[in-house]
């Protein structure tokens, strides 16, 4: 099975290019554009996930069966009601997926990839992981509830598309109403933003209710400074997509206790046994 998301790549690498242009053209000097190291890095990493996903996406499929199958009812996909239940289901398995990627080390190993650009364009909604696995268990549920694994990797696909315009500096804040209760650049700024009050905020996906409703939300205010708290300087690929593994490791291999290792593997980004005594 070939994603959905795999026949949307022509447009995005299209609308990369209009953006960068329109930067050329239309410059902003409160906006930081493209820088190319930094755009092919970002386009390396999405080429990378994909050839790492394709085959990922295999396993994924017969994991999502051999649960479907476990389902004491399945769901069909010619009711509407499937697929409002699958929007919302998907949306809700996204934010907490999200969430536990920013606030477990070891996930965050993972996701950090997509935080380490420095700006802020849509070339960087394509700078994506190379380790997908860790994404599994977080809708499996869904397939639990009787919805169809394809149905699934479609939604899963939707959402994807629909992020990926979120990555712009090109578009301010949008109607109240949307604003309120959809995920929008403006809100997406600041979760990329390596500011103090932005950190770990704005986790959804489509929607920005779960935030609302689960303490995470802040709006766009101060200017945002975008990367990570300490950025890692470097356009290589392989670096990218490994370093925080390997800073995991040499935590693990310096801790001197079971207790110490294990707060390197599941604490927050940053944590410390001195900061997990406290």
């Amino acid at each position: 099975m070939i994603p959905a998301i795999v026949y949307a790549i022509p447009a995005f690498v299209l609308l990369v290019v209009v953006e960068a242009l329109s930067y050329r053209f239309l410059p902003d000097d409160e906006e930081q554009g493209y820088e190319l190291r930094d755009t092919v890095t970002s386009m390396s990493m999405g080429a990378g996930s994909q050839v790492v996903g394709l085959p990922w996406k295999v396993f994924a499929v017969l994991a999502y069966a051999g649960v479907y199958t476990l389902s004491p009812w399945q769901l069909s996909p010619s009711s509407v009601w499937t697929w409002v239940l699958l929007f919302f289901a998907d949306d809700l398995a996204y934010y907490v997926f999200h969430r536990a990627h920013h606030r477990v080390r070891v996930l965050w190993a993972s996701h950090v990839v997509h935080h380490s650009s420095v700006r802020f364009n849509l070339s960087t909604a394509l700078r994506q992981s190379w380790t997908p696995m860790t994404t599994l268990p977080f809708w499996l549920p869904l397939a639990l509830l009787g919805i169809p694994p394809w149905m699934i990797l479609l939604q899963q696909s939707f959402s994807l598309v629909y992020q990926f315009f979120l990555h712009t500096e090109r578009v301010g804040t949008l109607w109240r109403p949307v604003e309120w209760i959809f995920n929008t650049p403006s809100h997406h700024r600041v979760h990329h933003g390596s500011n103090n009050r932005y950190l770990d905020k704005n986790y959804g996906g489509i929607l920005i209710v779960w935030d609302r409703l689960g303490g995470t939300f802040e709006p766009e205010g101060e200017r945002v400074v975008y990367g990570l708290t300490k950025n890692i300087a470097t356009y290589n690929p392989l670096r990218v997509a490994f370093h925080e593994y390997a800073a995991v490791w040499r935590d693990v291999r310096a801790a001197r206790t079971w207790r110490d290792r294990a707060g390197h593997l599941v604490g927050p980004p940053g944590w410390t046994p001195k900061a997990g005594a406290r």
